[in-house]
Formats: C-alpha cells, sequence, structure tokens
C-alpha cells in the first residue's frame, strides 16, 4: 500500500473542514448535480458554491462532467461515498463526546 505523507493527507481532508463543502459532498453523494442545482439545493450562492467546488476537485474528492455549457459534478467513486457513510457510521458512536468538545487545536 502507497505511504501517503501527513501533508497529503491534511490537504485531504481539508475538503471535509468546511459546512458547506460537507453539504455539496452530501447533495451529490448520489448523483450528480449542475452548479445550479446545487446553489439551488444549498440556497447559496454561485460563486461560493463554484469556489467549494474547485477545492473538493482540488483535494480529489469530486469530478466534473461537461455537457454543453453545464459541468456535472459527482462525488469521486465508491470509496468516497464510502468514506461519507463511515463518517455517518462513526458520528452516531461518538457524537456526545463531539457535542461536549469546545477546544479545537491548530
Amino acid at each position: 500500500m502507497l505511504k501517503v505523507d501527513i501533508d497529503t493527507k491534511m490537504k485531504f481532508l481539508q475538503g471535509f473542514s468546511h459546512k458547506t463543502r460537507v453539504q455539496i459532498l452530501e447533495s451529490i453523494k448520489e448523483e450528480e448535480k449542475t452548479v445550479s442545482q446545487i446553489v439551488e439545493e444549498l440556497e447559496g450562492n454561485q460563486s461560493n458554491i463554484s469556489q467549494h467546488l474547485a477545492c473538493l476537485r482540488g483535494c480529489g474528492l469530486i469530478v466534473g462532467r461537461q455537457e454543453g455549457k453545464y459541468v456535472h459534478y459527482r462525488v469521486r467513486n465508491q470509496l468516497v461515498r464510502d468514506l461519507l457513510t463511515m463518517f455517518d457510521v462513526v458520528l452516531e458512536d461518538v457524537h456526545k463526546d463531539i457535542a461536549c468538545c469546545d477546544s479545537h487545536i491548530d
């Protein structure tokens, strides 16, 4: 198995470190959507959503498919979908501890 350095891991995890990015991932977890569809679903603005989509692409979590003038975004693959599901499974177990955590160290 490829050994991944800690900086690469941190860049990957950064994709999950913002509420809007997690909302986008959940929005496209099961089906691809255009920026307009994501903006409408999240009730956000296109510029902000587009910036977060660029981050998610840069982190390797999503891919885009051009169709005419629209780009359709989807979660990269089943492994990323499984990871999102695993987050939910783990969070069910630790949610009480997380709720009590008010110290975040950078």
